[in-house]
């Protein structure tokens, strides 16, 4: 499975960011009905259902003539990150920077996995959140889960 997405990605990543997107993660993973060949994009300011249509449309002969699955039937996805989704890449915590966000820990810290704050900072290593009035580093290894508070 690890090779389908591999070579997916390699392939298509040139192709979806040439028209202007982020590829934020591919997928290659059992649904309930069959295999789905998952990629997930984004833009600065957000995908609507025309540009997950238009980035389907432009990788969906690349991906037949791939064959990433070896003839094995799959469906094509392209979908959009979505509001509560995690936050993954070095682009998504710049744009994140002095907005709330959840850090969920593998391992509890001072009695918690789970803190609140805003995201002060970030390397490759570490990222720095203001929790109340505490600033906190948390190791990225160490984090489960990172995503933006979404208040309505």
């Amino acid at each position: 499975m690890a090779k389908v997405k591999e070579l997916s990605e390699a392939k298509i990543r040139p192709i979806i960011e040439g028209m202007g997107y982020e590829l934020v993660d591919v997928e290659y993973k059992k649904e309930y009905d069959g295999m789905s060949l998952i990629f997930t994009i984004d833009k600065e300011e957000g995908v609507t259902i025309d540009d997950c249509e238009k980035v389907n449309k432009a990788i969906d002969p690349v991906i037949d003539e791939l064959n990433p699955t070896d003839d094995q039937p799959f469906t094509l996805v392209v979908s959009s990150p979505g509001l509560d989704r995690q936050l993954k890449t070095d682009r998504d915590l710049k744009r994140t920077i002095g907005k709330d966000v959840i850090v969920t820990l593998f391992s509890k810290l001072n009695g918690k996995k789970n803190f609140e704050g805003a995201l002060i900072s970030y390397d490759e290593k570490i990222i720095k959140v203001k929790v109340k009035d505490e600033e906190m580093t948390f190791d990225r290894d160490k984090i489960a889960g990172l995503k933006l508070v979404i208040k309505f």
